[in-house]
């Protein structure tokens, strides 16, 4: 099992229907009265059909939740990351491999049947800029600032709630946090929101004392 927050299917009154294909180049997907164009990224796309089944089916929340856990499941994940991304693993099992890990740590249907579309169409290895795309997408519908804030290890339970009362505290009360891994930071954290950059990482700590180290030679 995934050391990952484990996400409840339970409480949904009825089984949505599957998610729709996705376009890839020149099409649009069209449901009812509400038509998403393809253009923009790959990401922007698939993010933008998700949003769109999941409001229609009126799960929205539901999926926002457990889209926002899905990214914490792949940073948190060494494996779980080498199986979306290696190329000599077969689609196929691949395919069968994720929506089983999804299955155990309980998604449910809509997000399993969306990542199903996605690794059909070979794209597992855009699935994080998905979940951040989504995240994204969600931010904007909803007025919410986004904090993108970059590690060098997934933050704790207990980390996550201290950076959010230190962001309530600076005067983000309505804001996202969009976690990535980036182990080269070495420690402490990056955090951008808009064009403010808060850098406290390691790795900027010792760039600064190399800086300073050759200007006093």
């Amino acid at each position: 099992m995934l050391d990952a927050p484990h996400r409840s299917a339970a409480g949904l009154s009825s089984t949505p229907a599957p998610a729709r294909a996705v376009p890839e180049q020149g099409t649009a997907l069209v449901s009812g009265a509400t038509t998403i164009a393809s253009g923009g990224g790959l990401t922007d796309r698939y993010a933008a059909a998700l949003y769109a089944h999941a409001d229609e089916q009126h799960l929205l929340d539901t999926v926002v939740s457990e889209m926002e856990t899905l990214g914490r499941t792949i940073d948190a994940s060494v494996d779980f990351r080498r199986l979306l991304g290696s190329p000599l693993i077969d689609v196929n099992q691949a395919t069968r491999a994720a929506l089983a890990v999804l299955e155990q740590e309980g998604y449910s249907k809509p997000v399993r049947d969306f990542v199903g579309v996605v690794a059909a169409n070979r794209r597992l290895r855009s699935l994080r800029g998905i979940v951040q795309a989504f995240a994204s997408l969600v931010a904007e519908r909803r007025g919410i600032v986004t904090a993108q804030v970059a590690t060098a290890h997934p933050l704790t339970d207990v980390q996550r709630q201290q950076l959010r009362a230190r962001l309530i505290e600076a005067g983000y009360g309505n804001v996202n946090i969009h976690e990535s891994v980036e182990p080269d930071l070495l420690g402490g954290l990056v955090v951008r929101i808009g064009a403010r950059l808060y850098d406290t990482s390691l790795k900027s700590r010792l760039q600064r004392l190399q800086y300073a180290m050759k200007g006093a030679a």
